[in-house]
């Protein structure tokens, strides 16, 4: 009776537990999640495979509208495996939970990576570099908006090109490359998008020990520049000929955000004057320095004193400029078509450049960089950063035999290099915007106000959406391709945004580069964390199962049995 009494609640907590098994850590798996380019050749036997919806379109896949949407379907999710392109910038914040495994398939012939400037002043040479797949002997070429050719190089053996251009009008422009392969045939455009603004011209403080050509030519690029200039010469006397006279103070040089003093000049400063000199370097002021003759002991003293060491200079020697490895017609798009008193035909083949001096000195520095060589690499200007601001030494004595040999464009080009690089900083306050954006395509705005909104090229205003995690940060999904201008309070920036099917490979490896980074910090922390987070599932049901139909047989068995019970006597 007491082996009935017990076997009974045995048997019905066995049924129990068979049908509601005791819940287990859960232990979850890998889900294969394909995207754009993905092959399937990639999904392998019993693998758990969603598509999302820029994959392609495969018979009894499950599709889900994201990546966040294919968690939840299949909770428990501790890695996922990517396959195809990567990831949008729509998935890449649900990726930060889980663990990413990406192998990337090889890129599309095109365009890989670009890089321009976002902001150009006006007048400025920029540069347009990046780097082409697929393309072996092939070339790049640069077109102007008036889809001019203006520049063109060969791709190096691993895809990477580097161009130049010049920004003549303030506003919105698009520059476009041409990629062609080895038989010259094209194989992709692309727009360039360039915002040219016009910024405040640096002002500029001359010194000059006598009046030469050199200084006579300099002010005029400075006037027709548009650069606000004071400059001042000594011809013996007490006598100055230029501007009215000031005084080299702190008050003076605090005005300027460039001084460009000869050798002559600066010897003859006082050490009132140079210690001003100094200060205002050091607080932000650019220095270029005009090496004209031979330089004395106390100069040299002077320019170590500044950080430079200068080697020789006794003499004078010939030089010359690199020539551009561009074509007649490229270099004619560049110089454009002159001025009213000075027209240039399109026609007309450039002059080239004209023999130049320099000082046969030597220049070094422990952290100088070179800003300007000759067509053999020397050295011909050099600067390096004091304090704030920054100091340079200058070793061509007459670039203005540029503008008399009929190439006043490379006169300008190395006096504003010179003092755009020299010229003191100043703060401008920018929106920080993805620098690649495609239509239908989450980006991001940083330094944004609440109340910020984007006008579509239609005209339309279009809200954004602020990010709470991120500090000034929002999102914007932009509807259309071409120019959009962000507004936030009395603040505007305009950005670019490209076609949906514009440039493929340059967007796929933009999207890999992504996911590829994803990848490398989600291995570890996410998937302990995915791992702790991961829900219980029930447990084994066929060891209670086994279990109660032994026992439920042992039991019938018993209770049919003769064991146990006691025989009456006859």
């Amino acid at each position: 009776m007491a082996a009935l009494l017990i076997a009974q609640p045995v048997c019905a907590a066995l049924l129990y537990f068979a049908l509601w098994p005791p819940s287990v850590p859960g232990r979850a798996g890998t889900l294969v999640v394909a995207t754009a380019g993905a092959q399937r050749t990639q999904v392998g036997a019993g693998d758990t495979l969603i598509a999302l919806p820029e994959a392609p379109v495969w018979s009894g896949v499950e599709r889900a509208p994201d990546l966040a949407t294919a968690l939840r379907r299949h909770p428990g999710t501790q890695r996922v495996r990517v396959i195809g392109e990567g990831l949008d910038a729509r998935d890449r914040d649900a990726a930060s939970n889980v663990a990413i495994e990406f192998a990337a398939q090889p890129l599309p012939r095109g365009l890989l990576e670009l890089h321009v400037a976002e902001r150009i002043a006006v007048g400025d040479e920029f540069n347009v570099a990046g780097r082409a797949g697929g393309l072996d002997g092939g070339a790049v070429e640069l077109l102007d908006p008036a889809r001019r050719r203006i520049d063109r190089v060969a791709l190096s053996r691993d895809g990477r090109f580097a161009l130049s251009a010049t920004a003549r009008g303030e506003g919105s422009a698009v520059f476009r490359i041409r990629l062609l392969d080895s038989r010259q045939r094209v194989v992709e455009e692309i727009d360039v998008p360039v915002q040219v603004e016009a910024q405040a011209p640096p002002r500029v403080l001359v010194i000059a020990g006598a009046p030469n050509p050199e200084v006579k030519y300099l002010r005029r690029w400075l006037e027709d520049a548009g650069l606000p200039s004071q400059a001042q010469m000594t011809v013996g006397g007490g006598v100055q000929l230029g501007d009215a006279p000031v005084a080299i103070d702190a008050a003076t040089l605090a005005r300027h955000d460039v001084a460009i003093i000869d050798d002559r000049a600066w010897s003859s400063l006082g050490e009132a004057q140079r210690n001003a000199l100094d200060a205002a370097v050091r607080d932000g002021l650019g220095l270029l320095v005009r090496v004209t003759g031979a330089p004395s002991a106390n100069e040299r003293a002077r320019l170590r004193a500044l950080g430079f060491a200068i080697d020789g200079g006794r003499d004078s020697t010939a030089t010359k400029l690199a020539q551009p490895a561009r074509d007649d017609a490229a270099e004619r798009a560049r110089l454009g078509p002159g001025t009213q008193d000075a027209p240039r035909s399109h026609e007309e083949p450039p002059a080239p450049l004209p023999e130049l001096t320099r000082r046969d000195a030597k220049l070094a520095a422990p952290d100088g960089v070179p800003l300007l060589r000759d067509a053999d690499g020397a050295t011909l200007a050099m600067w390096r950063a004091h304090g704030r601001g920054r100091v340079g030494v200058w070793l061509l004595t007459d670039s203005f035999r540029l503008v008399l040999g009929g190439r006043g464009d490379r006169h300008a080009q190395l006096w504003s290099d010179a003092v755009a690089t020299l010229a003191r900083a100043r703060p401008h306050a920018a929106f920080d915007i993805d620098a690649n954006a495609w239509e239908g395509q989450r980006m991001a705005l940083c330094g944004v106000a609440d109340g910020a909104s984007i006008i579509a090229p239609n005209g339309v205003a279009h809200p954004v959406l602020r990010d709470p995690a991120a500090s000034n940060c929002a999102a914007f999904w932009p509807r259309s391709a071409g120019w959009h201008r962000l507004r936030s309070g009395d603040r505007e920036q305009a950005f670019f945004v490209r076609a949906h099917d514009a440039t493929p490979a340059l967007r796929a490896q933009a999207t890999r580069d992504a996911t590829s980074r994803f990848a490398a910090a989600s291995t570890g922390h996410a998937a302990d964390e995915a791992a702790a987070q991961a829900p219980d599932v029930p447990g084994a049901r066929w060891p209670w199962w086994f279990g109660w139909l032994l026992a439920s047989a042992a039991l019938w068995w018993f209770e049919r049995s003769r064991a146990g019970r006691r025989v009456s006597a006859t």
